[in-house]
């Protein structure tokens, strides 16, 4: 018998109420994305707080304005991950059922897509209020790791984004008809817990790293450095755990079984490859330019 992890037996709604019969539920899903970028405001009000930090012992901005931020950031990540999941992944789905997109409960969020919503919303708030844009980038990418954590422990526990088949003792066994899909095993198949992985890369790891950077090395006061490394990070995890996830199904040919978005003889990289390319060269370039600037 192959050794494997069964898997957890937690509800994907915490509670749920009937009120003039309709059911509300809190998800594990929504409240990640509340404590996330709650811990999130903490850590970036946190470090505006140590003029230490900063270059010339000035903070890119006042804690109150971190606060006006925050509202633009959650509509970034709403609105960019929600459109970059309908463009990246299911374009031709939700143009025959425009409806669809605005049903946020069904799930289907991108990461790559809400990165830009962040972006474009960062430019929009500190061009309105003449802040510099780069050291903005740094404190909101410093914040960000426990949202990441969190989502990825959500995507766990509501059986989603598993990884593929393995023989490995902590392959876990998803459950469902598409988990259990497996033609090349025979018996109860258990899977990549990749969902764990990007939480333990992208969450802690990174997290942690910048962190350390920010309050110990001094990285805030080398604008882009944080930012940088931030997205050469976040695209360099999910680059390598992309070989382990379960390809999307949308992809997925009899010609093409492990789900790549371009391909030639059978070499290719996933979407979630593709995507996480730029990130790392726009990354590396901010690092590069950082100690230059020095």
């Amino acid at each position: 018998m192959i050794a494997m992890l069964p898997f957890p037996d937690i509800a994907p709604e915490i509670f749920s109420v009937n009120l003039f019969g309709a059911t509300f539920a809190l998800r594990w899903y929504a409240l990640a994305y509340i404590v996330g970028i709650l811990l999130g405001w903490r850590i970036a009000t946190a470090a505006v707080k140590r003029p230490q930090l900063w270059k010339n012992d000035t903070p890119v901005m006042k804690p109150g304005q971190v606060e006006d931020l925050l509202f633009w950031v959650i509509l970034g990540v709403i609105l960019g991950g929600r459109l970059g999941y309908v463009l990246f992944y299911q374009p031709a789905y939700y143009l025959s059922n425009p409806a669809a997109i605005l049903q946020l409960w069904e799930g289907g969020m991108s990461f790559h897509g809400g990165a830009l919503g962040v972006i474009l919303a960062g430019l929009f708030y500190t061009r309105r209020h003449r802040i510099p844009v780069i050291s903005t980038g740094d404190m909101v990418c410093l914040g960000l790791a426990p949202g990441l954590f969190l989502g990825r422990l959500a995507n766990f526990i509501n059986a989603e984004l598993w990884g593929r088949p393995t023989d490995l003792p902590w392959g876990v066994a998803f459950p469902g008809e598409a988990a259990q899909f497996c033609p090349d095993v025979a018996g109860i198949c258990a899977r990549h817990p990749s969902q764990l992985y990007e939480a333990l890369l992208e969450g802690l790891v990174l997290g942690g790293v910048l962190i350390w950077m920010a309050w110990k090395r001094g990285a805030l006061k080398m604008p882009g450095l944080i930012g940088g490394t931030f997205l050469a990070g976040y695209g360099a995890a999910r680059f390598a755990v992309e070989f382990l996830r379960q390809p999307d199904a949308q992809f997925v040919t009899p010609g093409n079984p492990l789900g790549l978005a371009w391909h030639i003889g059978g070499w290719g990289l996933t979407m979630g490859q593709i995507l996480s390319l730029p990130m790392i060269a726009v990354g590396i370039f901010l690092i590069i330019r950082a100690r230059r600037q020095a």
